[in-house]
């Protein structure tokens, strides 16, 4: 039909908000055993060997976890400190502890992943990538350096025990590491039975309740642990001592634990990157992490489009408010996004390759603060004055 006039559309056209990623997912990898009948068919139908398996009710996966193995005592470790999603594979346990070794690190057997391998699969498998992950009283050397393999490729965060029969010997097994992805973790907790506490399930649950409560910003450090009574072994803390055992542990970089206001507390902030890299704290490199999934994720629905001019201002402007969000938030200090003339040359764009280019500063904890004390006549100087008006 003609109309004379003007006619108005009107055109929705908000920018794409860029939601941060899931941070809280935790992996674990564990061995578990159950008597023979029911419990035995319970444990097999919950967790099936070397297969993902998503866990939301944590209470109900420790019933049926069996009795021997790793995986009741790591799913209670983990339950202690927090209620977040955890990816399980359960693996046999081998003849010996080779053997054992072999099946956590895994391989792939008829386009299936096994062990650690299986926590890559998770995505697609159960819906959930893991972001911290572990193999707590499984991780002997071999299995932590497979560990670290599989969080370089998951973006996560590992955490493993740091193993050594003296302080010297557990410093010297740190030196072995240079991940920037693998926190280290000395001595263990002890529980109120005497056993120990399985700590580096403690540290999984604990770095996801830090996610839920804090942000992913947060080092593990300096936080109560819930659940532990004592520690394995006696380490020395003083809170204005550089020669400590905790405070030597931590220039080592070895996370320990101490008892600080009554409460048992993981301290430390420190990976396994070398001492003068930028990643030496887990926040920079959980926050490295997590905008680099971030940013990717949320710019997916771009790729494809026509490549103009106004599609490179979209995707800067819109990372840049994800930017905005974050450093309003205090999870970073600043960040900014922009288009490089000189990282964008025209064959480049010819063949449909978009650079952008962002850089930011994460948030370094306060591991030092200096308190300098003074002594002072000063307050005396009206003194007779006040004792004469008191």
């Amino acid at each position: 039909m003609l109309q004379h006039g003007v006619t108005v559309t009107e055109i929705a056209n908000q920018s794409r908000a860029i939601k941060t990623i899931a941070t809280g997912v935790i992996g674990l990898v564990a061995t578990a055993t159950a008597p023979a009948g029911a419990a035995t068919a319970a444990l097999n139908a919950a967790f099936p060997l070397d297969r993902p398996v998503k866990v939301t009710d944590i209470l109900g996966a420790i019933a049926v976890a069996g009795t021997g193995g790793t995986l009741a005592g790591a799913l209670t470790a983990i339950a202690d400190q927090v209620r977040t999603p955890v990816v399980v594979v359960r693996v046999a346990p081998g003849a010996d502890a080779a053997a054992t070794d072999a099946a956590v690190i895994g391989t792939t057997v008829g386009g299936l992943r096994t062990g650690l391998q299986a926590l890559l699969a998770a995505e697609a498998q159960v819906g959930v990538r893991p972001r911290i992950i572990g193999v707590p009283g499984l991780d002997r050397p071999a299995v932590t350096a497979a560990l670290v393999t599989v969080a370089q490729k998951l973006r996560a965060m590992a955490y493993a025990a740091a193993i050594g029969a003296t302080q010297a010997d557990v410093i010297a097994y740190r030196a072995t590491y240079s991940a920037r992805e693998l926190m280290l973790l000395y001595p263990d907790f002890l529980l109120a039975d005497g056993s120990t506490s399985l700590g580096v399930a403690r540290a999984l649950g604990l770095r996801a309740r830090i996610d839920q409560e804090s942000g992913w910003n947060k080092t593990l450090s300096n936080v109560a642990v819930d659940g532990v009574v004592g520690l394995t072994k006696d380490i020395g803390f003083d809170l204005q001592s550089f020669d400590s055992d905790a405070n030597l542990l931590n220039a080592a970089g070895v996370t320990t634990m101490a008892r600080i206001n009554g409460s048992l507390r993981f301290w430390g902030n420190r990976t396994c990157a070398p001492l003068d890299s930028d990643f030496t704290f887990e926040s920079a490199t959980r926050t490295a992490q997590i905008l680099a999934d971030t940013m990717a994720n949320g710019v997916l629905g771009y790729i494809d489009k026509p490549l103009t001019p106004s599609l490179a201002k979209d995707i800067v402007e819109d990372i840049n408010e994800a930017f905005r969000k974050m450093t309003r938030g205090g999870f970073l200090l600043g960040a900014k996004a922009f288009v490089d003339p000189d990282k964008n040359p025209v064959d480049a764009l010819k063949q449909g390759i978009l650079s952008i280019s962002y850089r930011y500063t994460p948030t370094p904890p306060l591991e030092h603060l200096n308190l300098l004390q003074e002594i002072t006549d000063e307050y005396l100087a009206d003194f007779a004055a006040l004792a004469a008006t008191a």
